[in-house]
């Protein structure tokens, strides 16, 4: 009996992704990049006219900012630190006896300043803080980082470094939510351009533990984030694609973020996974974007 490829083989196949030997871990085409390029133009049709102040952080952030934000609280199974040698030239030694015999030479490794970000937006509070208040009318942004999650997979939509381009919105609890909502009609609007077929569903983060399942329940009681689903390696548990949400004051309470009143300003994002929109277009319409239906070629390319 023929067993069909997977659709991460198929990609292999085709030289759009690239086999790294690590799962979630991949080199990426020319044409792969070309879609994610393509549909960032699109995101700033739809949204460059809002005025966001655009701003690229690396995707290492500072180690005591991310603690902080409390990712090691919720998520300590998707963190990714930096580590580094930092011996004498005797451990630099022993250091290569290890790699010689398959020890491992790991052991004495010693975290750095950096680690690696979970999110795009996480350096945005601090950075922000920094400024003092807040104008009345708030603040937006528009973020794009290589973002790091602990999370191998042969699921192609689950890599373990991948891009966040985010949209952020600081201000009055009406005023982040208002951004919200226009965005999630804004997704809808912007798949059915790019002719794929979505849900939004409510959603929660995947809060680590015990204690997480309450903070997920939560998360989901208050309808504070939502997700735009694409069906990708199957229809059965479509892929998150943009994610919306309301972060309600726990960030201005969290880093000092104030609006001129002197209250805490209440924040919200929609985020964009661009590998994921890019295989849910390949998986889709093909993986020659040649081939792709002139309605959705125009959309993306003019």
């Amino acid at each position: 009996m023929d067993i069909q490829p997977s659709f991460l083989d198929r990609l292999f196949e085709s030289g759009l992704l690239i086999d790294t030997g690590v799962d979630g871990l991949y080199g990426r085409s020319a044409q792969f990049e070309d879609v994610i390029a393509a549909f960032e133009r699109l995101i700033d049709r739809f949204g460059g006219a809002d005025g966001a102040e655009v701003i690229r952080f690396p995707s290492g952030m500072n180690r005591a900012f991310f603690e902080t934000n409390g990712y090691m609280k919720s998520f300590p199974q998707l963190a990714g630190t930096v580590h580094s040698f930092c011996g004498n030239e005797l451990d630099h030694m022993s250091l290569l006896k290890c790699m010689e015999v398959g020890d491992d030479w790991t052991k004495d490794q010693e975290a750095t300043d950096i680690v690696l970000t979970p999110a795009a937006c996480y350096p945005l509070y601090p950075t922000v803080a920094k400024r003092g208040p807040l104008p009345e009318s708030g603040a937006l942004f528009d973020l794009q980082s290589h973002c790091f999650r602990h999370e191998p997979s042969k699921d192609p939509a689950r890599q373990q470094l991948f891009r966040m381009r985010e949209y952020v919105c600081m201000g009055t609890d009406k005023h982040v939510t208002d951004f919200r909502q226009s965005w999630m009609d804004r997704g809808v609007e912007m798949m059915k351009a790019v002719g794929l077929e979505v849900t939004i569903d409510v959603a929660n983060d995947p809060f680590f533990g015990r204690a997480g399942k309450m903070l997920a329940n939560n998360q989901r009681d208050q309808k504070l984030k939502f997700e735009l689903l694409i069906p990708i390696t199957t229809t059965a548990k479509p892929t998150a694609c943009m994610s919306f949400n309301y972060h309600q004051n726990a960030f201005g309470a969290k880093w000092g973020l104030n609006l001129e009143d002197g209250s805490v300003a209440h924040t919200a994002c929609v985020g964009f996974g661009l590998e994921r929109i890019a295989l849910a277009l390949l998986h889709h319409h093909g993986l020659d974007t040649v081939d792709w239906p002139k309605s959705v070629r125009k959309a993306l390319w003019g």
